[in-house]
């Protein structure tokens, strides 16, 4: 990638420019523009991406992997009905297939063409390609610097884990009446898991970090050494741990990543699509109040650098930043172009795919609960008996009811206003729209994740931010052992 060219520029060097390319700009502008007439909406996507990952497992490098490749979806959408077709052969007569196949969907019938995405020349992350930014072997060098990093610092760990993922994105979006958008996309990230084992006990412990930038940033001493002292503390936090209790208790959830239960149990029932077909917990409920007073929650996809961050999204879409609950009171949806058409609203910028073989649909981008008046302290103090959870690890929701089930990675009893015993097992089961009404204090201590989530939905997979201050709620049941 050369630095000096804009992505416009950049991805019609890759997409149309090249020596071997088999797709003519001119010819892909006339092949959409004859697929979309007569269409509501939809484009052409083309992307080309590069990845790679790297782990180290017991001081060996086990795994070093590199994949490159291009594709094309085109899309055309005609009332709520969508035709979609995608190929990686990036060529006229394939593109020329998929115009055949998604010319289906009109059947004889006429819609109105949608305004197209406004322009933005905002630009959220550097132009760097991470792959081709340090040598290879400097970066399993640093990997192999984490494992005597991690084993000099405590005679109990027993194993060291580190992965290392970079990629880079190139996307442009065509539609029918010419107008073209494209994007650069870094993206990098860190894992380090260790083991540590005491008189016969193992336990583990682990930390990331990442976002949309070049490994220079990312590898420094300082942001791995971070990693693995993290990484370590929560392991031996584990080994003093004993079975969480269960019950029906109040709870305080720590900043920055615990925003994770945000996202799954309330933050998908405020995508577009559930709503529209009325299959989310909140449909029906826009300008009512939801949640506690104070409560804001927002999507925010123009954080510079940040993992779930896009400047445009899949569709063409400047990213923004969208309200979705202020002071309690649910105030819209995140939205694609389809269902926010259909909706009779704006697009927000949250229009999002895993790759050209997919459509898209709305996504969360960064999402976040902003801060309030309270010291953690003093939210800790207000426990008589209850629940201090740290750090998540996996846990389901169900859209529709809005039920949620969370394990805590990293949890702590509260006894008496204080923090005593670290705990295992603890597993949080509530209701995300019933937990939002029990916020109870909202901490001043606004944090964001490391940079290491992806979310799912559909089968698809997309990276994304989450972020909260320490909150307290009133009362959740707590699946235990004890």
């Amino acid at each position: 990638m050369s630095a000096s060219l804009s992505p416009l520029a950049e991805t019609d060097r890759l997409f149309f420019e090249r020596d071997d390319a088999a797709l003519d700009r001119g010819a892909a502008e006339r092949i959409v523009a004859e697929a979309l007439s007569g269409c509501d909406d939809g484009e052409l996507f083309l992307e080309y991406r590069e990845s790679e990952q790297i782990s180290l497992d017991d001081g060996r490098i086990r795994h070093a992997g590199f994949e490159s490749g291009s594709g094309f979806g085109l899309r055309a959408i005609l009332g709520e009905e969508t035709g979609y077709a995608h190929a990686g052969e990036m060529s006229e007569a394939a593109l020329r297939r998929a115009a055949a196949t998604v010319s289906a969907v009109r059947a004889g019938a006429s819609g109105v063409a949608a305004e197209p995405p406004r322009a933005s020349n905002a630009r959220l992350y550097a132009d760097v390609n991470p792959l081709g930014e340090m040598e290879f072997g400097a970066r399993t060098a640093i990997l192999a610097e984490i494992d005597a990093y991690a084993r000099a610092k405590d005679p109990r760990v027993k194993q060291v884990m580190a992965t290392m993922y970079g990629e880079w994105q190139a996307v442009q979006v065509m539609r029918a009446d010419g107008r073209r958008v494209a994007d650069l996309r870094p993206l990098v990230r860190l894992n380090v898991s260790v083991v540590v084992e005491q008189d016969g006990r193992r336990e583990t412990g682990g930390h990331g970090t990442g976002g949309r930038f070049g490994y220079s940033r990312l590898l420094t001493p300082e942001t791995w050494r971070a990693g693995v002292d993290e990484a370590l503390r929560q392991a031996l936090v584990n080994l003093e741990s004993r079975p969480a209790p269960a019950g029906e208790m109040e709870v305080v959830l720590g900043s920055g990543w615990p925003g994770i239960l945000l996202h799954e149990a309330i933050g998908h029932g405020l995508e577009g699509d559930f709503n529209r077909k009325k299959t989310s917990a909140f449909s029906g409920l826009l300008g009512q109040r939801i949640a506690s007073p104070g409560v804001t929650v927002v999507d925010d996809g123009t954080l510079p650098d940040r993992r779930g961050s896009l400047t445009v999204d899949d569709e063409g879409t400047p990213s923004g930043r969208m309200v979705m609950i202020e002071d309690g009171i649910l105030k819209g949806f995140i939205q694609d172009r389809l269902n926010a058409r259909l909706m009779g609203v704006a697009p927000t910028g949250n229009g999002r795919r895993q790759s050209y073989a997919h459509a898209p649909m709305p996504r969360m981008t960064n999402t976040v609960m902003m801060a309030g008046p309270y010291a953690p302290e003093e939210m800790i103090k207000s426990v008589k008996r209850g629940l201090y959870a740290v750090n998540f690890g996996g846990g389901s929701v169900d859209i529709t009811s809005g039920k949620f089930v969370f394990s805590a990675s990293e949890a702590y009893l509260i006894e008496d206003g204080k923090v005593t015993a670290p705990v295992k097992g603890a597993t949080l089961i509530g209701n995300g729209p019933d937990a939002l009404t029990k916020v109870t204090m909202i901490g001043n201590d606004l944090a964001l994740d490391a940079g290491i989530g992806t979310c799912g939905k559909n089968g698809q997979g997309v990276p994304v931010g989450v972020g909260q201050p320490t909150i307290k709620l009133s009362g959740l049941t707590i699946g235990g052992t004890a």
